[in-house]
């Protein structure tokens, strides 16, 4: 038995449509803030891709949230971080419109719960590009509570994004663990199953697999998220 448990959010604990989630999620933010702010949503749409892509090269030296408003400034021409309660506001109203686009599985709350039971530690290594509210509220989703999480990877306590391997790293010392004794969950071939290259263990979910590059997953522990369960169970 590992030490401790790290999951990824999107299509592990949440399954999810990522291209319906995603479409669903930016119609909802066009209808809320276009009025709002007064940019069109066109701009805003490409502010919110830019801030995204900007996230995933930061290479450390700033918060991602920092770097995500400065983009979305630079893009709209104006000052949007006036606007970061009212996006915190949003994610726990209107976001719930891109829930349509996630799915649910009973083995995410019956797979932390026997782990909250064997007294492990229990982080979400979600990719860090959606602020606090909008994380809390996927992790309600998939019908868990963010309490049950010691540590859950945001946009304003980190300064890199997956598969940066410093991310991982900086989970490991924020946190004091050690890879070797941790394990590493997640559904995507190129931004978690990378932590193996720093001494984790993984599995791969396979359920909403996300693998870009057409790689052999046969390399990694790997199967459903009831595969996983029944893997648990049996350590």
């Amino acid at each position: 038995m590992y030490k401790n448990y790290l999951f990824d959010l999107d299509g592990t604990l949440l399954p999810m449509d990522m291209r319906k989630f995603t479409e669903l999620y930016l119609q909802a933010l066009c209808r809320r803030f276009v009025p709002e702010t007064g940019v069109d949503a066109k701009t805003l749409v490409k502010a919110v891709w830019n801030g995204a892509g900007a996230m995933a090269r930061n290479d450390g030296m700033r918060l991602n949230s920092e770097i995500f408003w400065k983009t979305m400034n630079t893009v709209c021409n104006r000052d949007m971080r006036v606007f970061s309660d009212d996006f915190d506001d949003f994610y726990r109203n209107e976001f719930i419109e891109a829930k349509k686009g996630t799915g649910f599985t009973p083995y995410a709350k019956k797979t932390i719960d026997l782990l909250k039971s064997r007294g492990v530690r229990l982080i979400v290594a979600t990719n860090p590009i959606f602020p606090k509210a909008a994380t809390y509220r996927r992790i309600e989703w998939a019908g868990l509570n963010p309490n049950d999480f010691e540590y859950i990877t945001v946009y304003d306590n980190c300064s890199t994004c997956k598969p940066n391997l410093n991310y991982y790293a900086d989970i490991c010392s924020f946190c004091g663990i050690k890879p070797e004794e941790s394990l590493m969950t997640g559904n995507d071939v190129d931004e978690d199953m990378c932590a193996s290259r720093l001494g984790f263990n993984t599995f791969l979910i396979t359920d909403c697999l996300i693998n870009r590059k057409n790689k052999d997953i046969s390399v990694y522990r790997n199967g459903s998220f009831k595969d996983y369960y029944e893997f648990l169970l049996n350590q």
